[in-house]
């Protein structure tokens, strides 16, 4: 316990430091020959690290007021410079690459953890569907603590964000979750930023000001949205606006990926689910379908159903995943989070 309160309380105080570990700050590109004023207006149009440059395209980094299509082009030749990796390299190297940067955070059930090879993966977008009361927002919640755990004890060692779109965070509960993992409650709080969204609009602001909280505060290492799709389904439901809200997710969910891969954060979607009449036609045992269609669908890098066992029994499978097999898991929820079933 101590152990574990002192490797967090030193990585706090050393979070600084650490920054230069997952990104390339913008103003390194002042040793570069950017002037100081040029990197001002980028960090005012949302650009904080040297990658961010090499993920938006030109054409919009121009429209960022004071900067020229001269200035965008040199300053993304710098940063292409400054990243490592940003061009071609073998697959020897992006191998090498995953295992110095990708981080395994554990859920708190081992059952879970081995289903997704040691926990919830940094650099991905990993979507968690299901119905009311079958353990998302739980495991969110356990997440956001053990997020904060020494790296060798299945943590990230770092800091949490939580986008809250259904009025689900209960600092409550994360304070009985920290004493479970022999944490001190008031400092796992305090390392966990919370923002109630009430539109898609203000969830899409959101993540604009929380990649400058990112890149200015550094040792970010979760980002939650619970849930991605609840003030889409609620923001837009006339006729014939499907595609606009389809073409509004994509975008949050494009900023969401680039998010994970910039700042190295494990950012962890919970999703409604709808009932699917082709599904009970096909006489599906569970005919219910994630909200959000093929969008998310193909911005999910892991998608993960859950559904309720017998009992306080809950059940969780692998439905797609780049590396992971289709399998399945079981868990319970309990005051203190996330545990084991026990049969």
């Amino acid at each position: 316990m101590a152990a574990a309160e002192a490797a967090l309380e030193a990585h706090v105080q050393e979070e600084a430091g650490a920054a230069d570990d997952d990104f390339e700050s913008i103003d390194k590109l002042q040793q570069l020959g950017i002037s100081a004023a040029d990197i001002k207006k980028a960090k005012e149009g949302g650009i904080h690290t040297a990658q961010a440059l090499l993920m938006v395209p030109k054409r919009h980094l121009a429209e960022i007021k004071g900067l020229s299509e001269a200035k965008v082009d040199k300053m993304v030749e710098l940063a292409r410079k400054l990243v490592p990796g940003a061009g071609w390299r073998t697959g020897t190297e992006a191998l090498q690459a995953r295992a110095r940067e990708v981080i395994k955070i554990k859920t708190g059930a081992t059952a879970v953890d081995e289903l997704l090879g040691g926990g919830v993966e940094t650099k991905s977008l990993t979507e968690m569907f299901g119905e009311w009361r079958c353990g998302k927002t739980m495991l969110a919640h356990t997440l956001c603590v053990t997020t904060q755990l020494p790296q060798e004890e299945g943590g990230g060692a770092g800091k949490a964000a939580f986008i809250d779109t259904e009025g689900t965070f209960r600092p409550e509960i994360i304070k009985d979750i920290a004493e479970r993992f022999g944490l001190d409650p008031e400092a796992v709080l305090s390392n966990i930023v919370v923002a109630r969204a009430h539109t898609s609009e203000h969830q899409a602001d959101l993540l604009i000001s929380l990649t400058a909280l990112m890149a200015e505060e550094a040792c970010f290492r979760l980002l939650v949205v619970d849930s991605i799709t609840a003030p889409f389904r609620t923001d837009y439901t006339g006729r014939g606006e499907l595609a606009e809200r389809q073409q509004k997710l994509n975008a949050v969910l494009a900023k969401l990926k680039k998010i994970s891969e910039e700042f190295n954060v494990a950012v962890v979607m919970t999703n409604q689910v709808v009932s699917d009449p082709g599904g009970g036609a096909m006489f599906v045992s569970d005919p219910k379908k994630p909200v959000g269609g093929h969008v998310m669908a193909h911005a999910s890098t892991t998608r993960l159903s859950l559904r309720k066992g017998k009992g306080d029994q809950r059940l969780i499978k692998v439905v797609a995943s780049p590396c992971l097999a289709e399998a399945e898991a079981s868990f319970q929820c309990s005051g203190q989070g996330v545990t084991d079933h026990k049969d």
